[in-house]
């Protein structure tokens, strides 16, 4: 099992049983397509199942690591049953990521906006490239987030300083995320990948079986229910897509 294709996502095992997951559509900042949500929950569903595979990189190719959601691609959902199909495609990701049994190194280099942002959440060990930035524009786009950062995140930062990164999507440098506790480290961009592989490679060391108690009592312990938290995002999200407001919001956008 170790080697597996996708449209738009590069997944490579390496040595020491380290795989690096890119997120590969460069010309367009890696931004959300339906097919890239779709190929990292099964790049990381592989990755999870695969043997070989001991701990995972998480990163982009190109200038970012993940622009949000593609706008030249949007297509807005026109029914609940539409609208639904989408958010629990995105959930799913998110569930592959974090409830998957090997643990993720992101090594987030560029924007990291909106989904973006919240994948670089759902990284065990985040490490942010100095010159990278997130930031989260789903609320004035009268839409909501996803990824149970609404209950990751507030466990990182506390509920004021969430608050005020999810009602007012201002934007954050690597230096203000690792103070705030959202990066686990920041690297110098060339560096990035390297610090990525290190730490990987220190992870793989580890028992796997440990390894993934750990993660998944940690997770489970340091926040809510993530899986309430997914389901809640799902039904305000969905609401969001069917509100007239948001179309109009997001051609503004």
């Amino acid at each position: 099992m170790s080697d597996a294709t996708f449209s738009t996502i590069l997944s490579t095992l390496g040595d020491k049983g380290v795989r690096t997951i890119s997120l590969n559509r460069p010309d367009s900042l890696n931004a959300m397509n339906r097919q890239l949500v779709d190929d990292v929950a099964r790049a990381f569903d592989h990755a999870n199942a695969d043997p070989a595979t001991r701990a995972i990189i998480f990163t982009g190719e190109g200038r970012a690591f993940c622009a949000g959601d593609d706008r030249r691609e949007h297509v807005h959902p026109e029914s609940e049953e539409e609208a639904r199909d989408l958010v629990l495609a995105i959930q799913r990701a998110t569930h592959a990521i974090t409830f998957g049994a090997k643990p993720v190194v992101g090594a987030i280099n560029g924007w990291a906006v909106g989904g973006g942002f919240e994948w670089a959440i759902n990284c065990d060990f985040p490490i942010w490239g100095e010159s990278a930035k997130g930031f989260f524009p789903e609320v004035s786009l009268n839409l909501f987030v996803t990824g149970a950062v609404t209950s990751l995140l507030p466990a990182m930062v506390g509920l004021h300083k969430a608050r005020e990164m999810l009602f007012f999507g201002d934007k954050y440098g690597a230096a203000d995320l690792l103070s705030m506790g959202v990066a686990w480290a920041v690297a110098p961009d060339g560096e990035l990948l390297a610090r990525a592989q290190e730490t990987a490679e220190r992870l793989a060391d580890l028992p796997p079986l440990s390894i993934r108690a750990m993660k998944r009592v940690l997770n489970s312990g340091a926040s809510t229910d993530l899986n309430r938290a997914l389901q809640l995002e799902t039904e305000a999200t969905v609401a969001g897509f069917l509100d007239p407001e948001t179309t109009r919001l997001l051609s503004a956008f």
